[in-house]
Parts: structure tokens; C-alpha cells; sequence
């Protein structure tokens, strides 16, 4: 992966470089060990939630590092069945039919089912596509085909979009 491109694990390892340069810091006395510890962590708390950002609009979602990728159509039409059935749910309330109340109800339980099996299928997709470029890049590096190895950054990162973006949603939902 180029160094433009934000990573968890690159995060995680600058976090603890920067805890060990500031005990060195803290056990020498050096506010600079200190400083350059406590500026080391603001970047590897930066790079970790830009690896885990993403962009939507739409079914469209887009990484900082250049990821793109499209929802599961299950995601779309979950989401707008959703809306549908909460809204026959409310002209139902207003206007006492029990009938259309209950079926905006049924259909707004469909639809939180079949965005969430759009996004199970996305996040299962991504965690697979994510492999497949890495391992793809790897044997690209080795056997020296770099337009390959850019070939599987791309399928990397559009994974690793998809799979943030089903991430994000779920836990939007979780916290709801």
C-alpha cells in the first residue's frame, strides 16, 4: 500500500511507538521525547479514523484513499422500503385505518431486513475482496509486475470502502 493510504495497523503501530518515546521521555526527563511522542499519537489517532472514514452519497461511497465502491442493491431498497412502510404506517395512524397501519408496519420490518442482509453481504464482500488484493498485491510485488500490483491496491482499497461503509451503517444502526 502507497503512503498516502491511511491504515488501522499503521495506526496501532505509531501509537505505540509513541507510548514507548514517551516513557523514554518521561524516564530522561526530555520534554522533546515527549512532545514528538504526544504529536506521534494525534497522527496515529488521525490515521485511524481516516482509515475508517467514508463518504456517501447515495449508494455511492467513497474512502480518503481513493476506494470507491456501490451498496448492495438489498442496502438501497431495505432503506426506501423502510421509508414506505413507515410512512403507510403514519397516514394509517392519521387517518384510523388499522389495515394500512399494519401493513406499513410489515413493510417497514422487511425493509430493516433486507438492508441488513445488503449489508452483511457487502461486509462479507469486502473482508473477501480485501484478501484477494492484498494476497494479489504481494505476489504482484514479488514477481515484479507493478500496473498488477496497482491493479490489486485499487481492489484493496474499493473493498476496504465497501466494507467500512456496511461497518459504519450497522453501527449507526446499533447506536440508534
Amino acid at each position: 500500500m502507497s503512503d498516502k493510504n491511511s491504515s488501522t495497523a499503521k495506526s496501532y503501530l505509531d501509537s505505540a511507538i509513541a507510548q514507548g518515546q514517551s516513557a523514554l521521555g518521561s524516564l530522561t526527563g526530555s520534554t522533546r521525547d515527549k512532545t514528538e511522542a504526544a504529536a506521534r499519537k494525534d497522527q496515529a489517532t488521525a490515521e485511524k479514523e481516516s482509515s475508517h472514514s467514508v463518504g456517501k452519497l447515495g449508494p455511492l461511497n467513497v474512502s480518503p484513499s481513493g476506494g470507491v465502491s456501490t451498496d448492495d442493491p438489498n442496502r438501497t431498497e431495505g432503506s426506501w422500503n423502510q421509508t414506505l412502510g413507515s410512512a403507510r404506517e403514519s397516514v394509517g395512524g392519521l387517518i384510523g385505518s388499522e389495515s394500512l397501519k399494519k401493513e406499513g408496519a410489515q413493510q417497514n420490518a422487511e425493509g430493516k431486513g433486507q438492508e441488513a442482509q445488503g449489508q452483511l453481504s457487502d461486509f462479507g464482500s469486502g473482508v473477501q475482496d480485501r484478501v484477494k488484493g492484498t494476497v494479489g498485491g504481494i505476489a504482484a510485488s514479488i514477481t515484479g509486475d507493478r500496473e498488477k500490483e496497482e491493479e490489486m491496491r485499487m481492489k484493496h482499497d474499493d473493498a476496504k470502502t465497501k466494507q467500512r461503509s456496511a461497518e459504519a451503517d450497522i453501527q449507526k444502526q446499533a447506536d440508534a
